[in-house]
């Protein structure tokens, strides 16, 4: 058996349980009839709506920074990359550390520590003190992404995980898609300032559901005191390891591969990653046991994830330049075709959800992921004169395809997650998702720019041309995790 499977319940006990015997008695906590279960989802929709808008709401305003802080635009970005580069660094740790000391305890801290976070970024008057306080969101939107679907395995009877994981998945599409469109209204109505203040009322809504609702039982120890110790060493050394990794992605996207920063950040990693894998091997107990990748299921999910979600990100930075330099479309038109793929996205999580409760949960990712490979190959067929239709379609393809992959997928890996380790593989999957995006935000950024050349005098043709050639290699990516896919289907029919 696996080191993530869960037993059935007339199965003996199994033979590693004694490393992490169980302290609750009688029946899991899932198969209790769920008491306020919807307020329970809405609470966490919420919190995870507002970690969502936190990566990218305040993108729209970095102008508008530049003016009022007087600051240079390239030290501006470091209020976007500060918030990213916490949560990819920390997600990790502030998963394994819920499942230790009390998933719904942290979360309700990771709340506060975000609208606290918020007022320091609402009220700043420097740069310093903005990256400082979107830092802190990203610590507060790190608990949040690591352990909100952690919650559903303990609060939602089998029968109904889909659907939660589908409103939950919606909330994190629906995070995408809203907050560019939020940021620019709410920028022009009250001033960059109130993007933050917004999460006040909408955060305090979210404490209070999850303080009132959420059961405090998913609290009870899943460890004996004795092995309930946390890995600070091998936390501190896998988030330097993700940092020194994202700043080289964050880097490679505007000064290339090659350049000397980038490698230095990439050598870091490679060291770090190895110091932390030396670490874990020896410690009594590790951050991560090594043990938990021998399980095909968690490991072929978070190498698809990544895949998956690179080529997401590919779509949000390639896009833009082919609809408005290839096919000539203005500024209002572009916003508007590019929110029609996140909102697909995000009104197709519910309905996911649903098919992978009904077909199963690893059917329903193979076909979300065929079809998000047939949307990535149309997308490397088009050309200048494909028009913008051929544009929608293709994205319509992917969009849906992204909804029945992450609901089904983050369905099927937590099913399969032991109670004790729920909050660490939901942080695990919450960082490959990030993972993929950073990737793909410099990876497939860096193949369009070398195919394009100097964009000044590129050709709607050649915009064209370089945005099919990104996408050929995105076809590829997707087809790789297709073919992962089905291996998930196969190990699916053998445990049945």
């Amino acid at each position: 058996m696996s080191q993530l499977s869960v037993s059935p319940p007339q199965a003996a006990t199994p033979a590693h349980a004694p490393h992490h015997p169980p302290i609750r008695s009688g029946p899991p906590l899932r198969s209790d009839p769920p008491l306020h279960s919807g307020m329970v989802l809405a609470g966490l929709s919420l919190a995870i709506l507002l970690s969502q808008l936190g990566t990218n709401i305040i993108n729209v305003a970095l102008p508008t920074l530049v003016d009022d802080l007087g600051v240079e635009f390239s030290a501006v970005q470091w209020v976007v990359v500060s918030y990213l580069l916490v949560v990819t660094a920390l997600i990790v740790g502030v998963g394994r550390l819920g499942d230790q000391l009390g998933k719904k305890r942290l979360y309700l801290w990771g709340l506060a520590i975000f609208m606290a976070a918020s007022v320091l970024c609402a009220l700043s008057t420097s740069l310093p003190v903005l990256i400082a306080g979107r830092a802190g969101q990203g610590l507060g939107g790190a608990i949040l992404m690591a352990l909100s679907f952690a919650f559903v395995g303990e609060v939602f009877p089998k029968e109904r995980t889909g659907f939660a994981m589908g409103v939950l998945s919606t909330m994190v599409s629906f995070g995408i898609a809203l907050g560019p469109s939020l940021g620019a209204l709410t920028l022009a109505a009250f001033g960059w300032q109130a993007m933050f203040w917004l999460n006040l009322p909408f955060g305090l809504l979210a404490f209070l559901l999850i303080s009132r609702y959420l059961p405090d039982a998913v609290d009870a120890p899943q460890h004996p005191p004795a092995s309930a110790r946390f890995d600070w060493v091998g936390t501190l050394l896998l988030a330097l390891t993700l940092g020194a990794y994202s700043l080289a992605m964050t880097f490679s996207g505007k000064q290339g591969f090659a350049a000397q920063p980038v490698l230095q950040l990439g050598f870091a990693a490679i060291i770090g990653l190895a110091l932390f894998l030396a670490v874990q091997i020896r410690a009594r107990a590790p951050l991560l046991r090594l043990s938990m990748f021998r399980n095909a299921l968690l490991s072929t999910s978070m190498v698809m994830s990544v895949l998956i979600y690179a080529v997401m990100m590919a779509t949000l930075v390639i896009g833009p330049f082919y609809l408005s330099k290839g096919l000539g479309l203005d500024t209002r038109m572009v916003g508007l075709v590019m929110t029609t793929g996140p909102l697909m996205a995000a009104l197709m999580g519910v309905p996911a959800g649903t098919v992978a409760d009904r077909i199963g949960a690893r059917l329903a990712m193979v076909i979300g992921v065929a079809l998000l490979t047939f949307g990535t190959f149309t997308m490397s067929w088009i050309s200048a004169d494909s028009g913008v239709t051929t544009y929608i379609v293709a994205m319509l393809f992917v969009s849906v395809g992204l909804a029945f992959f992450q609901t089904p997928n983050n369905t099927a890996v937590m099913a399969d997650a032991r109670p004790e380790t729920r909050g660490l593989v939901s942080g695990l999957l919450a960082l490959a998702r990030n993972l993929g995006l950073i990737t793909g935000a410099s990876l497939m950024g860096a193949l369009f720019a070398n195919a394009l050349g100097d964009p000044a005098v590129a050709t709607p043709l050649m915009v064209a041309d370089a945005t099919s050639h990104a996408f050929r290699i995105a076809a590829i990516m997707t087809m790789a995790a297709f073919l992962l896919s089905l291996t998930t289907l196969r190990g699916g029919r053998r445990n049945r």
